[in-house]
């Protein structure tokens, strides 16, 4: 795990040019053929990219972007109207077949299906009418880390040819020369404060959320931890009752309108005796964690780098094998 993650500046360098052509054609076709709605489709690690892909297409093209359930089409064998849609799959084994089913059924809905996948010969790939290779390389970790952050990258690089948003295109290319910074940044502080937590909330908003539920799923995978992702909106709708003397939050923030609401609420939470670690911003109370400075976009994906390295060390202070984590396998194949 900590060897692949190491890895990602590099993955996501050779990604961007090896992906340029294809998102260009693909960014023309978007835009002289709008979608009027967008689904996502994805399990674990990249059903959280695909979190973070919502908050960016709804933010960046006002197109409605949402979920799909593939128990929809691989239990319920439901049929549904997806004309003039875009579906977009992502998966690092392209093998899964509710994900497979739901394909095939948003193709034969009318959707237009585009695959972000780390397998570029697997069945998704070749189901698909777009296929994007997200050239992580192989993975032997059960733990994703470079291929989740690969599937980030890959998500900015086809907006950003959707939109053609120059701005956006920089702060990318910018972005493997970050991940190597970000890999350096030191959080052992969260490895203390971490060490013995037994129940934990991360807590994110807007493009921060779909890492902040990476995290926790990270932190049960490799550390046998108890993990919860919220927004920071929703946490105040009861499960901040739970947060008092003691109780530990990993608080991620980026640099746009959602980072002044995430510093008041750490400044609450540090106020009744939690402890609190924020990373991209600063509040009373709380410990901070170096974040390398960017994009807003860009911003959660430098943050999860960070995190990759700091969780591998505390799964190893907890007493477990972070590329073993017990009752898992690499390439979960659900129905």
């Amino acid at each position: 795990m900590f060897l692949e993650a190491a890895e990602a500046g590099s993955v996501v360098r050779a990604q961007l040019a090896a992906n340029a052509p294809r998102l260009r054609e693909l960014g023309f076709r978007l835009r002289s053929n709008p979608p009027r709605a967008v689904i996502t489709c994805a399990r674990g690690s990249s059903d959280h990219a695909a979190t973070y892909a919502r908050y960016l297409i709804e933010a960046h093209t006002q197109v409605l972007t949402s979920s799909a359930a593939p128990s929809v089409s691989s239990i319920y064998d439901a049929n549904t109207d997806m004309r003039g849609m875009l579906f977009i799959a992502i998966s690092q084994s392209g093998k899964s077949p509710d994900l497979l089913a739901a394909t095939e059924s948003a193709r034969a809905g009318g959707a237009l299906c585009i695959a972000l996948c780390n397998t570029p010969d697997s069945p998704l790939m070749k189901l698909a009418d777009v296929g994007v290779p997200l050239h992580a390389g192989a993975e032997q970790s059960v733990a994703a880390t470079k291929s989740y952050i690969a599937s980030l990258s890959c998500i900015v690089q086809l907006l950003a040819n959707w939109r053609e948003d120059a701005t956006l295109s920089a702060a990318l290319h910018q972005l493997p020369d970050q991940l190597t910074r970000a890999w350096a940044c030191d959080w052992q502080p969260a490895v203390e404060t971490l060490r013995d937590a037994v129940n934990l909330f991360v807590v994110a908003r807007g493009f921060g959320l779909g890492v902040a539920q990476e995290a926790a799923l990270k932190l049960k995978e490799t550390c046998g931890l108890h993990a919860e992702a919220f927004s920071s909106a929703e946490v105040k709708h009861g499960p901040m009752a739970l947060v008092r003397t003691g109780f530990p939050l990993l608080m991620f923030a980026q640099a746009d309108d959602t980072r002044a609401g995430l510093e008041e609420l750490a400044v609450e939470f540090a106020a009744r005796g939690a402890r609190v670690l924020l990373t991209g911003a600063t509040a009373r109370g709380a410990t901070p964690l170096p974040c390398i400075a960017a994009h807003a976009v860009i911003e959660p994906i430098l943050q999860i780098q960070s995190f990759y390295r700091m969780v591998n060390a505390l799964a190893i202070a907890r007493g477990f094998d972070p590329d073993r984590p017990p009752h898992l396998r690499k390439v979960t194949e659900t129905v």
